[in-house]
């Protein structure tokens, strides 16, 4: 049997989580962007609604679908997506990762997993395991756990990170159905692309140093850090692309990073 194909890895600017419900250019481009190589054996998410003073890992067999939000129909409390989970793809990340890592059987897949994953696997036949955020660790160090996840790409599972480059929910624009983007917001956005182009991610790791365009942009840690750990994971060659770009609300970008 021939070894798996180096798959990419993924940061996904997943936004309004009525996206799981909807058709638009967003969700048409993740389907689009996981149908252009081949299925993973299973998909390792880092959300940025898994934010906890500790790292861990799923490891059951069937992670319940968490919704966790609020203010939003009932048919979006209704969606369900059983992908199943993986406690071998688990215990392989805990070994990545070191002692540290707690094994977890409580959590399940949040929406920042699931409202991009339906739509690029939508018969949920591809394992999901989720890492969580540890909110008590530098940036640093997420970009270095990246790193450490790198070799999982080698072997047939697609990391993808879930959150968003730019996200202000004060100065969204709540009910606004087009609202130009922040000044600011296209500022960060772009002056990070270059960055990524140029392979130089120091900024990225220390953007809280980066002034007045970066702390409006991340005014919180949890929607950023999901991008270092798919920036840790960048092997040689990787080229960097962004398929999908847009802001919504003018303070939410929904830009998608593509590295191999």
């Amino acid at each position: 049997m021939s070894a798996p194909q180096r798959l990419p890895v993924i940061f996904f600017g997943h936004g309004n989580p009525m996206n799981a419900l909807a058709d638009n250019v967003y969700t048409q481009g993740w389907r689009q962007i996981c149908e252009s190589f081949p299925k993973p054996r299973a998909v390792l998410c880092v959300s940025a609604h898994w934010y906890v003073p500790y790292t861990a890992v799923t490891a059951m067999q069937s992670p319940r679908t968490i919704h966790d939000f609020g203010g939003f129909p009932r048919e979006l409390f209704e969606f369900q997506y059983p992908a199943p989970g993986s406690p071998e793809i688990a215990a392989e990340v805990g070994e990545l990762l070191g002692s540290a890592v707690t094994l977890d059987e409580s959590w399940g897949l949040d929406h920042g997993a699931w409202s991009v994953l339906c739509h690029c696997y939508p018969d949920a036949d591809v394992p999901v395991v989720q890492l969580s955020i540890d909110e008590t660790l530098t940036a640093q160090d997420h970009y270095r756990l990246g790193r450490s996840l790198a070799p999982l790409r080698e072997q047939g599972i697609l990391i993808v990170g879930s959150g968003n480059l730019v996200h202000n929910l004060h100065t969204y624009g709540w009910g606004r159905r087009v609202m130009e983007p922040y000044d600011w917001a296209v500022r960060f956005e772009q002056q990070a692309r270059e960055w990524m182009l140029a392979g130089d991610h120091d900024p990225l790791i220390n953007y809280e140093q980066l002034g007045k365009d970066a702390a409006l942009s991340a005014p919180t840690p949890d929607h950023y850090l999901p991008l270092l750990y798919v920036l840790g994971a960048q092997l040689p060659g990787d080229q960097v692309t962004f398929p999908i770009e847009g802001v919504d609300g003018g303070s939410i970008s929904m830009l998608t990073v593509q590295l191999g």
